[in-house]
């Protein structure tokens, strides 16, 4: 049996490995600068996020993973602005978190999440760019002896044209690698910007179209062996014993491990030997108490706890309680949102490579550090002595955030010494054994005055804590803020965009067995839904217009408004809409970005709806790459609309009953909308653009209210016998 120690949550600053060429360039400056001895081949660095070849080819390192969102070729826009090198000769590559170990952590957080890539990177990056700008200059001026500030820079060409000469990048990196990184590093002026805001062409879609793209499951290394692996079914629960002998005497068995306390592997020459044999050892699994919980207990859990005394309070301003007492009319709902799955088309995986002194890993991931704390912490190794080979993940949203898929790798590895060892879930672990979208119940209550105006809301949530079990150190006093994503007081990221002068927003939290994780907008798509949604409800209890309903309660919110504006009139919201159609508007604050949407419907035989127009409005501060932010909203409508209409997972027994694609569906091209995106960067900060999901969803629920007159409260909305077509 092999024992499964606990992994650390500590976070490693990390740095990068030597790559070779002639000049490698990189500055931070929280850290400062790191010079580096030599890259691989002999030539100098400085510190890691530059190199120049001597053919003029620019690879720009990329901390963050790159998971089809494109922040890989917008972090590397960010750099090559900077450096004013020609985009067509710029290349990328990840850095390893392991041999930045040595090298005093330079590249400072590499985790990918939150929408944070480039605006938590966008100032040193920049700034690298720049001072690999101005060493190379300096080194061209220093050849020629002419001052730095005679020379051009067109496209990496350095050029005097006093004198005529030219060079190349590539031709003085040598020279540049010699000198200083200068500490006072100037930034262009956003209106001299020639790449930055502007759709330039995404550095991976030709590997990934011709198949050069390697994934984790694209993985082959010499005299590697496949793994498979069956956890408990029931979260929580143990192996109580097995059966293997028939298993052991299938063709191309290895061997049969049993992992930690909680799982049984099977280590063969293929994978379909490995899942086959997994399938014939017969487990007996203890689920302890855990096994009579079901979605029914859950939420009758959550139901209770609406009506709780003791809660986390977010937002507390005026009296909500006696306003809304005292209101002319009181309007109340509860909404439920159920557990969902990522359900990445890449199913969990990662190859190891143990020895005594040493362990390896291959692996997609979207938190480099927290890989390699794993691989060290299961190994039994320094972290100096492991090393995690990033891959590109075949999908991510979140889930890739957890490493308990690298903790099996290198304990299964372990019983194999000097063998790498590929292990793959299948796609049924995937879906049965995640980290779920947490399951929520919320009661708001609101009072209206007989003018109609809004006297006061409460908002309460009844859901377990993401934070509590996934990364408690986020707790604050027991709370957890994340909760309340979308709700936070005016001044912060991802707060209400509404003045209410009695409020309350407090959470009841009650935590399950089943295990939370960020879910592509974290909790901010069912709190924007629930809002969304019920200020319709009240717009409508007061007889006035949804647009005009919220306008009211946003004049202290002027961009929110803006998106909101836009979205209506693109969308003639006040228009008469064609015979058959009807509108819904939803807005958020997500990540510093204002998002804004209006859907167009139709609905047939009053549950077949199509989703005719999606229009999407965001105000992201600069907009790095525009063509980018347009297909990240449209991916967001596909994810949005999906979990909406389709995705659940239940609970029966303890487990998760769902374990495929067949009962955990996502929509299909036929039923996409026509997106249109309203891109409106007002330029004064950087925000993120990645989980604009959430407005998706309650745009539509609002338009399905106005053509059936239907209010939609638990979901998805497939179990009151409503069909996305």
């Amino acid at each position: 049996m092999v024992n499964a120690p606990r992994v650390s949550r500590r976070r490693f600053l990390l740095t990068s490995a030597a790559v070779g060429g002639g000049l490698a360039i990189g500055i931070n400056p929280l850290r400062g600068s790191a010079r580096a001895p030599t890259a691989d081949d002999g030539s100098p660095e400085l510190a890691a996020w530059v190199v120049i070849r001597p053919d003029d080819t620019v690879v720009i390192r990329i901390a963050r993973t790159e998971m089809g969102q494109g922040s890989l070729t917008g972090l590397a826009q960010l750099v090559a602005e900077e450096l004013e090198c020609d985009w067509n000769k710029v290349a990328w590559e990840y850095p390893t978190p392991g041999t930045n170990v040595a090298r005093g952590g330079i590249w400072g957080e590499m985790q990918t999440g939150g929408s944070e890539s480039i605006w938590m990177s966008h100032e040193y990056l920049r700034k690298a760019g720049a001072a690999a700008r101005m060493m190379l200059v300096q080194a061209a001026a220093d050849a020629w002896k002419v001052p730095a500030s005679e020379c051009a820079i067109d496209r990496g060409v350095i050029s005097h044209n006093a004198s005529g000469r030219k060079t190349s990048y590539g031709k003085v990196a040598e020279s540049a690698a010699r000198l200083d990184v200068p500490k006072d590093v100037p930034l262009k002026d956003p209106k001299d910007w020639k790449i930055i805001g502007k759709p330039v062409k995404r550095l991976d879609t030709a590997d990934k179209l011709t198949g050069k793209q390697i994934y984790g499951t694209d993985v082959r290394l010499p005299g590697m062996v496949n793994a498979t692996i069956k956890a408990c079914p029931v979260f929580g629960g143990k192996v109580k014993n097995i059966e293997s002998a028939a298993a052991e005497r299938m063709p191309g068995v290895k061997k049969i491990v049993r992992v930690g306390d909680s799982a049984v592997a099977v280590v063969a020459d293929t994978w379909w030997h490995a899942k086959s044999a997994l399938d014939a050892v017969h487990i007996e699994w203890d689920a302890i108490d855990n096994a009579k919980v079901s979605s029914a207990s859950i939420d009758s859990m959550l139901t209770e706890a609406l009506g709780a005394s003791k809660t986390f309070v977010e937002v507390k301003t005026g009296d909500s309680k006696a306003s809304i007492a005292g209101a002319a009319k009181r309007i109340e709902a509860v909404y439920d949102y159920p557990f969902q799955t990522h359900a990445c088309m890449e199913p969990m995986n990662a190859t190891a490579l143990y020895t005594r002194d040493r362990c390896e890993v291959w692996c997609p991931t979207q938190d480099p550090e927290k890989a390699l704390a794993a691989v060290a912490e299961a190994a039994t190794l320094p972290a100096s002595k492991c090393d995690v080979q990033r891959l590109s993940p075949g999908g991510g949203f979140g889930r890739r955030l957890s490493m308990e898929h690298v903790t099996q790798a290198v304990l299964i590895a372990k019983e194999m010494p000097g063998t790498p060892v590929k292990l793959l879930w299948s796609r049924e672990e995937d879906i049965a054994h995640a980290r779920y979208h947490p399951v929520t119940k919320a009661k708001l209550t609101g009072g209206l005055a007989a003018n109609g105006g809004l006297t006061g809301l409460e908002i309460r949530l009844s859901a377990p804590s993401i934070a509590a079990d996934f990364e408690p150190k986020w707790l604050d006093n027991g709370k957890d803020p994340m909760t309340f994503l979308g709700y936070y007081v005016p001044g912060k990221n991802n707060a209400l965009q509404y003045t209410i002068a009695n409020l309350t927003i407090d959470h009841a939290m009650r935590n399950t067995h089943v295990p939370p994780g960020p879910w592509r907008g974290v909790n901010i798509n069912q709190n924007v839904l629930f809002l969304e949604c019920f200020m319709d409800e009240l717009a409508h209890a007061a007889g006035q217009d949804a647009l005009a309903f919220r306008r009211k309660l946003m004049t202290d919110h002027p961009k929110a408004l803006a998106v909101l504006e836009a979205v209506a009139k693109k969308g003639g919201w006040n228009d008469k809409a064609p015979a058959g159609r009807y509108r819904g508007l939803a807005h958020v604050h997500r990540d510093g970005s204002y998002v804004a949407a209006l859907a167009e419907i139709s609905v047939k035989d009053g549950n077949k709806v199509k989703v005719h127009r999606m229009i999407v409005a965001i105000d992201c501060g600069v907009a790095v790459n525009p063509a980018q932010i347009e297909r990240q909203i449209a991916g967001s409508v596909v994810f949005g609309l999906s979990a909406l209409f389709l995705q659940e997972c239940t609970v029966k027994e303890g487990a998760i009953e769902q374990d495929n694609f067949d009962s955990y569906d996502s929509m299909r091209i036929a039923q996409m909308p026509k997106v249109e995106s309203i891109i409106m960067p007002s330029g004064e900060r950087w925000a993120g653009v990645g989980e604009t999901i959430c407005v998706a969803a309650p745009a539509v629920l609002n338009a399905y209210f106005a053509a059936t007159g239907k209010r939609i409260r638990s979901f998805p909305v497939k179990n009151h016998g409503i069909q996305l077509v």
